[in-house]
């Protein structure tokens, strides 16, 4: 059995919102070149996602945002045919190509196979290299570069799909995962723990005060060591009084400090720290079963390297 998979699709290369966006096909090339050059391509199961059905995108989504995305594909392709545009905006950051909709789907898909695989036992823990990304994507609205998102979804997934009682999802972007708070809030099935950098994107987001979030907003210049005394006194006591049966990772690499999305200080062996911290949970509590999906992180070679050495301590190699 080899104990990580790494679930990507063709597809995520072809979604792109523009000359010069941040959130570039390039992002999963120079993961692809890190994992080759470390060697650490060959203790990976590497599968094809399948794409997700609009049925289990509605377990986080609704129906008519659901039908919207796919109806904006479709305007698109129209506008193109006529001589238009080659994307449609949806908001200042955030906009579709003729291939955002099967990307997207492949994306929920990727992170709902790993749901599948993990808990089958066909794999201990799982990477899901995706794009678009999903934690920004709230129940009815997308923005900051998220359609659907992936994790909240994942989550719905494992408790509707297969039964599970308690799932725990662990963000660590430097953005607030705002879309997957305003999925996630109120139900006591799923802790959503996290932290963010504070006053940042998204800038009108009302926190909720709902008991199955335990979010800390962080200052510009936090630095690694700072992160990780918060995280063992404010996540890792709920996390165990929780004992999730699965945790998912919405794993952003945007707080490197190399990285100049944001403001944060994290390196590398902050990133193995983190996931260390969550693997010990899940050993405990969930059989060792943890899947990751990629969210930010827009500089190549810190993305590359934080990437690396977060899934080989997932891996244990």
């Amino acid at each position: 059995m080899s104990m990580t998979g790494y679930f990507t699709h063709p597809s995520f290369r072809k979604h792109e919102m523009g000359p010069g966006h941040p959130e570039c096909p390039e992002r999963l090339d120079a993961i692809d070149d890190r994992l080759l050059i470390s060697g650490l391509d060959v203790a990976l199961d590497r599968r094809e996602a399948t794409p997700a059905s609009t049925s289990d995108i509605e377990l986080a989504h609704g129906r008519m945002y659901v039908a919207a995305i796919r109806g904006l594909n479709a305007e698109l392709k129209e506008d193109i045919a006529a001589g238009g545009a080659d994307h449609l905006q949806i908001d200042p950051d955030t906009s579709i190509n003729i291939h955002t909709w099967t990307a997207a789907l492949h994306a929920v898909g990727a992170a709902t196979d790993a749901v599948d695989a993990v808990l089958a036992g066909e794999m201990n823990t799982a990477f899901c290299a995706v794009r678009p990304p999903g934690h920004h994507a709230c129940r009815d609205k997308a923005g900051g570069f998220c359609f659907f998102n992936n994790v909240a979804i994942a989550a719905k997934y494992a408790l509707e799909r297969h039964n599970l009682q308690r799932v725990a999802i662990v963000d660590f972007d430097v953005h607030h995962g705002n879309g997957t708070e305003d999925i996630v809030k109120g139900d006591d099935r799923i802790l959503m723990v996290s932290f963010y950098q504070h006053p940042f994107y998204p800038l009108d987001w009302q926190h909720s005060s709902a008991p199955n979030l335990v979010n800390l907003p962080v200052p510009a210049y936090t630095k690694g060591m700072e992160i990780r005394e918060m995280i063992e006194a404010a996540w890792m006591p709920r996390l165990e009084e929780f004992q999730p049966e699965l945790i998912l990772i919405s794993a952003g690499f945007d707080a490197h400090r190399e990285d100049d999305m944001g403001q944060l200080g994290l390196v590398e062996s902050d990133y193995a720290w983190m996931t260390g911290r969550i693997m010990d949970v899940a050993r405990r509590h969930a059989q060792g079963r943890v899947i990751s999906c990629l969210e930010g992180g827009y500089v190549m070679s810190p993305l590359a390297r934080s990437v690396e050495a977060h899934i080989r301590v997932m891996a244990d190699v």
